[in-house]
């Protein structure tokens, strides 16, 4: 399409004469882009902070505890005290096949951690090597336990990153030194750089991990352990699995079948998908209001576009006079439209991405998150918004448009 410069020069003049028309229908087109990308971009960084508090664990876990019965049962009273042990791990690997990885943890709150003049009182968890399959460690320095440091019961420990900059204030690497974890020297061999977030017993930031076996002998507990840490199959149903280790456990300890409280489980893929549903709906939501607001700016355009057809009606009846066709008084009347709906949609576009950097790098600066979060609105999303400016422009001066091509030259010749 050639270059017209004269139509330009007319959309800037229909523009300045209508100046306070024209910046309130441009200042609703721009809030409209505003506010949508905003929400939008907002909403992905909001998104992507919660997605770093569950960054590592697994999306298909069942976590089982033990809490006192609420039911007598068996001829036991209520209220009564049980406790997991290592035969329900193998009892559950062997008898639901639905599981893949069955394992343990125990917790000691309140741990005393030392190296040299510097002490914590942190969380110590034992673990066995298997359970980097439900939370993934992110290691800033060295490795995690191991199958081997399970079965020969080593002295080794993973520690938590505040664990690691108490202990260790110069941040230096500490992988081969020796920590004292309540009496007993332990062998760090690596530190989880995760901070908080989603965790089971404890902020993984404020713990030390040792092996399990060595954990269960240390404090007498003859096998006994706090929770188990399930991971299902691909395609397993979820619910089916939780029936069955809960029938499961309730023959093996002599609780009511029907008494839920006193096995409690917790489904994170119940979770992980409640979080998914939440932000469809507050995507849906967001392009309803963006759109919404959008409309408004475009049925301004077109009022606009209307009074300016009525004042340039002598104009559009003398350029059909002289040999204007009515496709060059629609073109004319639609690129004007579009024009105006373009500079103030950019406009928009420039400040919401202008504020959206500003918040993530605020954001990013917190000291609770982990990398880098942007708010910003991805490419095709920019270049959607900008095909629907164009679309708002072109309905926005189509019933305008229709309407200067219906001027008759001898009628506007009259109205003059």
């Amino acid at each position: 399409m050639k270059f017209d410069i004269d139509r330009y020069k007319e959309i800037i003049d229909t523009l300045s004469r209508n100046r306070s028309r024209t910046l309130l229908t441009g200042f609703g087109i721009f809030w409209g882009i505003f506010m949508l990308l905003l929400m939008l971009g907002g909403g992905d960084g909001l998104k992507k902070i919660l997605n770093q508090n569950f960054e590592g664990f697994t999306s298909n876990a069942v976590i089982v505890g033990a809490a006192p019965t609420s039911k007598p049962y068996g001829g036991f009273k209520r209220d009564r005290t049980w406790y997991l042990d290592t035969k329900d791990i193998e009892a559950i690997k062997t008898l639901v096949p639905e599981t893949d990885i069955v394992t343990m943890m125990d917790a000691d709150w309140g741990g005393t951690m030392t190296y040299k003049d510097n002490s914590y009182n942190g969380i110590v968890k034992g673990l066995t090597y298997e359970y980097a399959g439900v939370e993934s460690p992110q290691l800033l320095y060295g490795r995690w336990i191991n199958e081997v440091d399970c079965s020969q019961e080593r002295k080794v420990c993973v520690i938590g990153k505040q664990v690691w900059s108490n202990l260790f204030p110069d941040g230096e690497d500490p992988t081969g030194e020796y920590i004292n974890v309540k009496g007993s020297y332990f062998q760090v061999i690596g530190v989880d750089n995760r901070n908080g977030g989603i965790n089971i017993n404890g902020q993984p930031d404020q713990s030390v991990v040792i092996p399990y076996p060595l954990m269960d002998k240390m404090n007498n507990r003859g096998g006994r352990f706090d929770i188990i840490c399930m991971t299902l199959k691909e395609g397993a149903d979820s619910d089916v699995s939780q029936y069955k280790v809960r029938g499961l456990l309730s023959r093996r300890h002599s609780i009511a079948p029907d008494d839920k409280p006193a096995i409690m489980m917790l489904d994170t893929q119940k979770i992980f998908k409640i979080v998914d549903n939440l932000f469809k709906g507050v995507n849906i939501l967001v392009i309803l209001v963006g759109l919404g607001t959008l409309l408004a700016g475009a049925i301004g355009v077109s009022n606009i576009m209307m009074v300016t057809v009525k004042e340039r009606t002598t104009e559009i009846g003398i350029r059909r006079a002289i040999g204007a066709t009515p496709k060059m008084i629609l073109s004319q009347i639609i690129t004007e439209s579009i024009g105006l709906t373009i500079l103030a949609g950019m406009f928009g576009i420039l400040f919401a991405v202008f504020i959206l950097w500003g918040a993530g790098n605020i954001v990013s600066s917190l000291p609770d998150i982990n990398n880098p979060v942007s708010f910003q609105i991805g490419f095709w999303t920019g270049i959607a918004v900008l095909m629907l400016l164009v679309v708002l422009g072109v309905l926005a001066g189509l019933a305008p448009a229709l309407r200067a091509m219906n001027i008759k030259p001898v009628d506007a010749m009259r109205d003059e």
